[in-house]
């Protein structure tokens, strides 16, 4: 008698096992991943390997980091400065670096974004996942003081700044800080999967600055050899 309500209640169990079980090689996770079109609600990217993708802001702009520091937006699907590498930096915060241009997006604290040639604290931005894939970037360290009545608790006193946020307009220009909402267009992007184009246009810079590293190894080598062979009466 024992038997039948023990065989009930496996039964009962059975999906949530299978369910707890994986496939060799993949993740025990059930949850739906967050794949690079934005659908889905994990950051899987948190602590993993840089991604390189293409900022597509809901303006129709690319975003793109300049080797001269200037940041704006470009209409152009296939250009080499709108192709970033976002690296996670601690939990819900990211490091954009422009790939050609080799320097960090920064904004400074008059709310101005500007291309770093070194990372720092300017560059990390908080990453927030929005509906329909769209994503937000905030400064870490940078925010408006909102004021508030006499009284107000802790609590609120924390959550009082106003987040600036990344942003270019209709124009293809970037926006001050100050002057962003997370709800506006301007600020919302999508993270874009670069096409066959990106990548070989990746490939060959890859490949271009491995070559020019090593001319450059040879040739402190030479000049080195050269100077060792110099007598002192040269």
């Amino acid at each position: 008698m024992l038997m039948i309500p023990l065989l009930v209640l496996l039964s009962l169990l059975d999906p949530v096992c299978a369910l707890a079980r994986c496939a060799p090689g993949q993740a025990c996770d059930p949850r739906q991943r967050r794949d690079a079109g934005g659908r889905g609600g994990v950051y899987e990217h948190l602590g993993g390997a840089p991604r390189s993708r293409k900022l597509y802001c809901a303006t129709k702009y690319h975003l793109q980091i300049h080797p001269n520091g200037k940041i704006d937006g470009s209409l152009e699907e296939n250009n080499p400065f709108s192709i970033m590498e976002i690296t996670a930096v601690d939990v819900g915060v990211v490091a954009i670096k422009g790939i050609f241009s080799s320097r960090y997006l920064a904004m400074n604290d008059k709310g101005r974004l500007y291309a770093s040639e070194v990372f720092n604290k300017d560059c990390e931005f908080v990453e927030r996942i929005h509906e329909l894939g769209y994503n937000t970037y905030a400064s870490r360290h940078h925010s408006t003081e909102q004021p508030l009545p006499p009284g107000s608790s802790s609590k609120r006193r924390a959550s009082a700044k106003r987040q600036w946020y990344v942003s270019i307009n209709g124009k293809g220009r970037p926006r001050r800080g100050f002057k962003t909402r997370s709800t506006d267009k301007a600020s919302l992007f999508l993270p874009r999967v670069l096409g066959n184009k990106d990548h070989e246009m990746v490939s060959a810079h890859q490949h271009a600055h491995q070559h020019g590293s090593r001319g450059d190894r040879r040739r402190r080598r030479h000049r080195a050899r050269k100077g060792r062979g110099r007598r002192p009466d040269d």
